[in-house]
């Protein structure tokens, strides 16, 4: 059973609005960009993994996607996680072409494409990071030690890996191509036959693990330097990207490409959620937005399905309803 669907990662959307929302020639630019790119490539590959994921057992397997649970300054992305009775499965999906090279002597990755060589972090030193911390958040709210394994997934399937060094043998049974997951997880469930956890605590613990998945703006922030005030504000033109937008005719109008717009704000406020805060008011909108109307502010805001207003008059605030 999927309790925590594949959306896109919460992780590439934050980069995404950074992408818009950067000057150009900020410092870390095109890292942003260059990250972004990378996790564009990875989430096709973890949406290619659901091909084989649909055949896994659906009453016995808990399926959460995308988590992002805080460790201190850091983020703990988990691509997916597998719950059974008998044991926990961290899933990493690599999208890579090329040749892919595990050197565990060193604990090195190196991806060799069109003659190119280029270094990446070692994902299994960050899979068995992810262990370790779910181990350690599992034990803090008192469930029982379930085995937690990983796997790294290799999900495009033109591409070859190697795993070189003293260590490979015990590298070599946590990497798999796609095309051979299930009977990777096939092999582990004849290992991990005991149950240790219950129906009712995965139930239990799949709800924390929802609980605790946080935005993680905070991190990527912290990892580019990138401070709030450095975000643009304004409203994008959805057809030519001009900021700002202004209003004209109860609409948002582009004086780049001459095109109204209704609802050009919406996009500006997950934006705002995404990069600012969780909670906005009707001053932090229209300064965001750079519009000067109290009221029409607060139409746009009142008229938006997936916000709740709390409060009232000037101490309304407005939060996100499932968001993003």
């Amino acid at each position: 059973m999927v309790v925590k669907e594949r959306n896109i990662p919460l992780v590439m959307l934050i980069l995404e609005a950074l992408s818009r929302r950067l000057p150009l020639n900020y410092p870390k630019y095109q890292q942003v960009l260059e990250e972004l790119g990378r996790r564009q490539a990875g989430y096709k590959g973890e949406v290619s993994l659901d091909y084989y994921l649909r055949l896994l057992p659906m009453d016995k397997y808990t399926i959460l996607h995308d988590l992002n649970l805080p460790d201190g300054d850091y983020n703990c992305q988990i691509d997916t996680l597998l719950l059974t009775e008998e044991f926990a499965l961290i899933i990493e999906v690599k999208n890579m072409a090329g040749k892919l090279i595990f050197d565990t002597e060193n604990e090195q990755f190196m991806q060799v494409n069109n003659e190119k060589e280029k270094g990446y972090p070692y994902p299994i030193a960050q899979a068995e990071r992810h262990r370790d911390h779910l181990e350690k958040l599992m034990a803090e709210y008192k469930f029982p030690a379930v085995p937690i394994l990983y796997l790294v997934v290799i999900s495009n399937g033109y591409s070859s890996y190697v795993i070189t060094g003293k260590n490979s043998h015990k590298v070599k049974a946590r990497v798999c191509k796609a095309d051979v997951l299930l009977k990777r997880i096939s092999s582990i469930e004849n290992q991990y036959s005991k149950p240790t956890l219950n129906a009712k605590g995965i139930r239990k613990l799949s709800r924390l693990l929802i609980k605790l998945n946080t935005i993680p703006t905070n991190y990527i922030f912290k990892k580019y330097q990138i401070n709030k005030t450095d975000v643009l504000t304004g409203v994008f033109c959805p057809t030519c990207n001009h900021v700002p937008l202004i209003r004209k005719k109860k609409k948002w109008y582009c004086t780049s490409c001459n095109i109204y717009s209704k609802d050009a704000h919406v996009t500006a406020l997950k934006d705002y959620f995404l990069l600012i805060d969780l909670i906005i008011t009707n001053q932090q909108f229209r300064v965001f937005v750079q519009l000067d109307s109290i009221d029409t502010a607060g139409r746009m805001l009142r008229s938006e399905k997936n916000i709740k207003a709390d409060g009232t008059k000037k101490m309304r605030m407005y939060i996100p309803v499932n968001f993003p």
